[in-house]
This record gives structure tokens, C-alpha cells and sequence, in this order.
């Protein structure tokens, strides 16, 4: 039967085989899965292009899936580098890309993503569209901004983030606020700075309609950015960041109607007692919509760090309500991330993941746990390093610091917990001081 979007197949009870495959993965019931989508509480990010796709679902009653940012710039304009980083991050298990380029032949690359690369692949249009017209910001006219959406859709991009929230009354609101970073979202401070040189609506905006139908067409997802994110903790969960919020919630309405699918995004830097709030708002300003949160970030202090900040503010997010983490590497606010900042960021990313699994209570995820505090127990070493979600650091930190006897490690050596107990529930000596 046709359909033209994962949501309008869920509206007419129209199982896609993409909707079969997150079923099984999500061990849930087919039937609730369809019922979710049509409401828009869940998504599968899936243009009709993409066709090496693997999908997954996003929405807060699923696993917590993670997306990786990368992508060229004019001081590192590397594209090897870069898809090297794609296929390690798909290695190590992330769900999406996202595709930031800002420099250099980025319709090539981007072709070349949707063409090999099975996670679901994101971009930001905005940024393309100042690389592809190569002309000055306030030249650019408004069918060109969407007419760079419009390729993208083309090009197999399955979601995109679409600066849409912040028009003329919101970045009036924004001036009078007197934030205290301002906008920090590149792509928000791109279409502030080209309304106030041209003196027109934000054309995402304006235009909205418009980018429904390339939706549509394409089947592609649009996760609404937050150009008001707190880019600080002095401004979170201010008056511009709510107010956007107030306007994305009334475009998912409208997006709905379309049936195009929505995701939210959410902060930014937030203080830990401010996260729970703030999931519990967007789900109510946005009809549970799934929330797609940049960290948070918990402190504004670790630069060099921000993986741990991040990761920090994930779990609690996720644990409240967020559906997607967006990981943050140690380079943020640094410098375009390596690949070894490409590999931390994750791990701290599918570390806040799993933990809000767990707490959610999302099917089967503590099986995992108890797995490995299984292999804990027996000291089986190598099940452990097979189990850990990074099995090459911990094994190489054994073979680094080899113990006298096997069963040990060389913190406690033989007055390990584990092996003594061992020991004596099994009738036998525990030889603690003993040479043999």
C-alpha cells in the first residue's frame, strides 16, 4: 500500500517494513509502535533515498539512541578523516550522524554518507546553504534557504535540523532578554544575524508550509533547533529559551497535520536540579514529541571535559523524558574533534544512554549488567573485556599491569573481595598471606 511518511503509514495502520525492524530491535509490540508513531511520540528518521539504511526508532519508551557530529571546515578540510570517523562511530554503535560540514565540496560527502553509511544521517541545512552560494549572508534570498532543504531532502538525509522557532517576535524577545551568551547555536545565530541585516521573517518560518511538502515528498524528519539554547547555566531555562519552545511546540502541530514526523531540540547548559523541569515542560509545550538534548551540559567550568558534563546531564535527561543524546566530545568548544575525541565522546555518550535505560526500565536493558557483574564474580577476565562497551581500554589496562596470580588484579592482589569469597563459599583455604 502507499504512503507518504512513516507517520502517514502509521495513521492508516500500514506496517512499513522499517516500523517490522525497530519492533524487533525495541522488543515491543508492533501494534503499540504503530499507535506511537501516529501520535508522534515515536520516530523512525527514514528518507525513501537512504537505502542502506538501518533504522531505528526514537521516542522516550525506547532505548536511548546517541548522534555523533562531524563534518569538514575550512581549517580542517579532511574528508577521509571524516568518513573514517563515520565508520568507527557506526563500530562503536551510534545510531545517527550528523553531518556539520561547513567548508569544501559538501554535497560530494554528504552523497558519499547516504550512499554507504547504514546510521540514520542528519544535517543542518543552514550551514550548507552559506557554502553552497559562496555570497555574502544578507544575499541570500529566502527560496534559496529552502531550495538548500529541498536538496538535501534529495539528497537521502533522513533528518534535519531547521532553525524555524527563533522569528521576528522571538529575537525580539531574545534583544530585550539581555542574555548572558547570547546565542550560541551556530545555525540560530546564522538566520538572527540574516533577519536583522535583511529585515525579514526567518524564511523557515515563514515558509514552513513549503518545508512540509519537501517532508513529505521525501519522507524526511525534522528536528526543530533550539537557536535560544542557554549556551551558559545563567541562561538556562530563560525567557528566550522557553518562548522558542512555546513556537516549536505550535509548528509540531502544524507538522503533524502533515504528517511529518517531529523531534524537538533541547539544551545546551543547564544545572543538574533544572534538567527533570525542563524535559517535563517539553513534553507538555510539545505533546510528548521526542526531545533530542545537546548534553546538557552541567557546569560551564570543564572545558576539555565536556564529555563528562555532558554525559552527566544526558543520563538525567534521558532518564526524564529525552529520546536522543547528542554526544559531546572532550574538544568542545575547542576545536574540531579527533578521532580518539570522536571515540570518548561516544563512550560517555552510550555510558548516560544506558544508565537512563536502566532507570527507565526500558526491556532487557539490565541484562547486560548482569552479565557482566556475572563475569565479575567468576573473574572470567575476558568476558568482562567482550561485555564492556569499550573491550579494547580495559584489556589493555590488564596486559599494562600484570598480577602475580591470575585471579587478582594488582589494586588488591589477594585480598580481592570477590576472590576470597569465592574461596571460602567453595569450603576452600583463603591464602591471603600465603606465598602460594
Amino acid at each position: 500500500m502507499n504512503y507518504t511518511t512513516q507517520m502517514n503509514a502509521a495513521k492508516h495502520n500500514i506496517i512499513t517494513k522499517e516500523m517490522e525492524a525497530v519492533a524487533v530491535y525495541e522488543n515491543l509490540p508492533i501494534q503499540q509502535l504503530v499507535e506511537l508513531i501516529a501520535k508522534g511520540q515515536i520516530v523512525i528518521p527514514a528518507n525513501k533515498h537512504h537505502k542502506c539504511l538501518k533504522p531505528y526508532g526514537i521516542g522516550r519508551m525506547l532505548k536511548t539512541k546517541i548522534n555523533v557530529n562531524l563534518g569538514t571546515s575550512k581549517d580542517c578540510l579532511d574528508t577521509e578523516v571524516e568518513m573514517q570517523k563515520v565508520l568507527n562511530a557506526v563500530d562503536m554503535g551510534a545510531e545517527a550522524i550528523m553531518d556539520l560540514s561547513s567548508y569544501g565540496d559538501t554535497r560530494t560527502f554528504r552523497r558519499t554518507l547516504t550512499a554507504k553509511c547504514p546510521a540514520m544521517l542528519g544535517t543542518v541545512p543552514i550551514y550548507d546553504a552559506v557554502v553552497y552560494y559562496h555570497k555574502p549572508l544578507k544575499d541570500i534570498t529566502a527560496q534559496e534557504w529552502i531550495d538548500v532543504v529541498r536538496m538535501h531532502a534529495e539528497d537521502g538525509v533522513d533528518f534535519m535540523t531547521i532553525h524555524c522557532g527563533i522569528n521576528r517576535a522571538t529575537a525580539q524577545r531574545f534583544k530585550q532578554s539581555k542574555r548572558h551568551t547570547n546565542i550560541v547555536s551556530r545555525g540560530g545565530s546564522i538566520i538572527f544575524a540574516w533577519m536583522e541585516l535583511t529585515n525579514q521573517e526567518n524564511p523557515f518560518f515563514e515558509h514552513f508550509d513549503e518545508i512540509l511538502e519537501i517532508c513529505q515528498q521525501h519522507d524526511v524528519t525534522l528536528s526543530l533547533g533550539d537557536a535560544c539554547r542557554p549556551g551558559s547555566i545563567e541562561d538556562a531555562g530563560d525567557i528566550s529559551q522557553i518562548e522558542e519552545l512555546v513556537s516549536l511546540g505550535e509548528l509540531t502541530m502544524r507538522a503533524w497535520e502533515k504528517d511529518v514526523q517531529i523531534i524537538i531540540e533541547g539544551p545546551g547548559h543547564m544545572p543538574l536540579n533544572q534538567i527533570a523541569a525542563n524535559m517535563q515542560i517539553q513534553q507538555t509545550i510539545c505533546k510528548g514529541a521526542p526531545f533530542y538534548v545537546l548534553g546538557p551540559l552541567v557546569t560551564d567550568v570543564a572545558p576539555g571535559y565536556d564529555h563528562i558534563t555532558a554525559a552527566i546531564g544526558g543520563a538525567v535527561a534521558a532518564a526524564a523524558g529525552a529520546a536522543f543524546l547528542c554526544y559531546v566530545t572532550p574538544a568542545e568548544h575547542l576545536r574540531l574533534p579527533t578521532l580518539e575525541d570522536v571515540k570518548e565522546g561516544i563512550i560517555a555518550a552510550k555510558i548516560a544512554a544506558h544508565a537512563a535505560d536502566i532507570a527507565k526500565d526500558i526491556p532487557k536493558a539490565k541484562d547486560w549488567d548482569f552479565q557482566m557483574s556475572e563475569a565479575r564474580r567468576n573473574l572470567d577476565w575476558e568476558q568482562q573485556f567482550k561485555l564492556a562497551i569499550d573491550s579494547e581500554k580495559p584489556r589493555r589496562y590488564r596486559c599494562e599491569s600484570k598480577p602475580e596470580h591470575e585471579d587478582t588484579c594488582t589494586m588488591c592482589g589477594k585480598m580481592c573481595a570477590v576472590r576470597n569469597i569465592n574461596k571460602i563459599l567453595r569450603g576452600e583455604n583463603v591464602d591471603i598471606m600465603e606465598s602460594q
